[in-house]
């Protein structure tokens, strides 16, 4: 007669066998995935995670996604982009304007009055346009998506800002060359950094204010080194910053179609919009923190946002002009841009 515990044991180590099987196979693609925010900021938490989540889900565990927030592998935000096209890093998430000139194509999408004030729209556009417009400018990456912030508001230090000639000789922060442009058609002088060395930049006064999203505020505690924040008459910002998640080409290239598959799944047009309403969520967050902790938002009015869209204008031409000489049509691309805008806007 067989030993009934005998049989249990032997049940049980079989259990335990394919239990540890399937660990193996959930492991069976790891991936690192470099960024610059600390983990708390909403890119993780919002963005990041719940993509990578929906990978790992759509490959049947076989994929695992490792986050490394702040440059915990080593490096500065501007490098990023190197080190997932030389292979240091599987998948990054980074500021395309981080490397000036590598990404003119897709710049069209930052620029005042082409960009006025819906991520969700733009991050649209942006897949629309992807194929046809912009692939050509990821050599040595994959794409998994592209997206906008909220766009650039105005934070200052201590100054109140209502018109253009109220920055005139400032020093302002901004971390694209299409911002630049922005900063200096207002009479400003624009200082290039990563936005995790803004808070310290600010505090020592190396900045006088900033152009970015309302969506920083909390992670690098913004609303203690301002007191001002200014946008536009209807949410209207001055451009926008375009940022990409994507996987080294030679990883992408090795990988079997099912687990290609997993990762487009997660990443289709649906993902792009909702990466906009998510930004958005995350803008309206952090302008309601800074009013609690005492900063004044400022709205401008019609007329104030008509002054500053004078200005502008020319930034538009600008940027024509200078990718005109690449052999890219400009012109073509902003009425594109626009267009595509327009048709998503307010879905």
């Amino acid at each position: 007669m067989k030993n009934p515990i005998n049989l249990k044991s032997l049940a049980a180590a079989a259990a335990l066998s394919l239990s540890f099987a399937g660990g193996v196979l959930a492991q069976e693609f790891t991936f690192k995935l470099h960024h610059l925010l600390p983990p708390k900021a909403p890119a993780q938490t919002k963005m990041l995670e719940p993509w990578a989540n929906a990978v790992e889900e759509n490959s049947g565990g076989r994929v695992k996604i490792e986050i490394y927030p702040a440059m915990t592998l080593g490096g500065r935000p501007p490098e990023l982009i190197n080190q997932v096209r030389d292979g240091v890093v599987d998948i990054v998430w980074t500021v395309n304007g981080y490397t000036p000139g590598l990404f003119p194509s897709t710049e069209v999408m930052e620029l005042p009055l082409v960009y006025r004030n819906d991520p969700k729209a733009a991050n649209l556009a942006l897949y629309d346009m992807f194929e046809t417009d912009l692939r050509q400018e990821y050599k040595g990456v994959e794409v998994m998506f592209l997206h906008v912030h909220a766009g650039q508001g105005i934070h200052m230090r201590n100054k109140e800002v209502r018109s253009p000639a109220d920055l005139e000789g400032l020093k302002m922060r901004i971390p694209t060359r299409t911002g630049a442009w922005i900063i200096e058609a207002l009479g400003a002088a624009p200082v290039a950094m990563p936005v995790p060395e803004l808070p310290q930049a600010l505090q020592k006064g190396v900045v006088d204010g900033a152009f970015i999203p309302w969506e920083i505020i909390p992670p690098l505690k913004i609303q203690d080194q301002t007191e001002y924040q200014i946008e536009g008459d209807d949410r209207l910002r001055f451009g926008t910053t375009t940022f990409q998640v994507s996987m080294n080409k030679a990883r992408w290239d090795g990988l079997p179609d099912d687990i290609k598959k997993a990762f487009k799944d997660a990443s289709g047009p649906d993902w792009w919009g909702q990466v906009g309403d998510i930004w958005r969520a995350s803008d309206d967050f952090g302008i309601d923190l800074a009013v609690k902790a005492g900063n004044k938002h400022i709205v401008l009015n019609a007329d104030e946002t008509a002054a500053f869209q004078a200005k502008l204008e020319p930034v538009v031409q600008r940027w024509i002009d200078e990718v005109g000489s690449k052999g890219i049509d400009g012109a073509a691309l902003v009425k594109q841009a626009r267009d595509l805008i327009a048709k998503h806007s307010g879905q």
